[in-house]
């Protein structure tokens, strides 16, 4: 049984690292070509301040525009544009 687990354990990571390895070469022959390895997307900046007597303060920023790359995993510090489409508006607690 130990066997087993240890195979299927095995079969995972080995997947796991297949597709680490597919996103980036995709992603490094997208980029190398000018094809679409990045994209900018607009992001909606916004502090929450908290005040002493238990309110919340409301700070918006103009919006501003990100880099991202088009990958499923990040890449060079910069995050898959599939997370930031969906996380278009970013709260910063203070």
């Amino acid at each position: 049984m130990k066997k087993v687990i240890l195979q299927i354990f095995a079969y995972v990571l080995a997947m796991a690292a297949l597709v680490y390895a597919a996103d980036y070469l995709v992603w490094r022959i997208r980029a190398a070509k000018g094809k679409g390895g990045y994209a900018n997307i607009t992001v909606q900046y916004h502090y929450e301040i908290g005040e002493k007597n238990g309110k919340t303060e409301y700070a918006f920023q103009p919006p501003q525009t990100e880099t991202c790359v088009n990958s499923v995993f990040p890449r060079e510090g910069y995050s898959p544009c599939w997370y930031e489409r969906k996380h278009r508006e970013k709260v910063i607690r203070i």
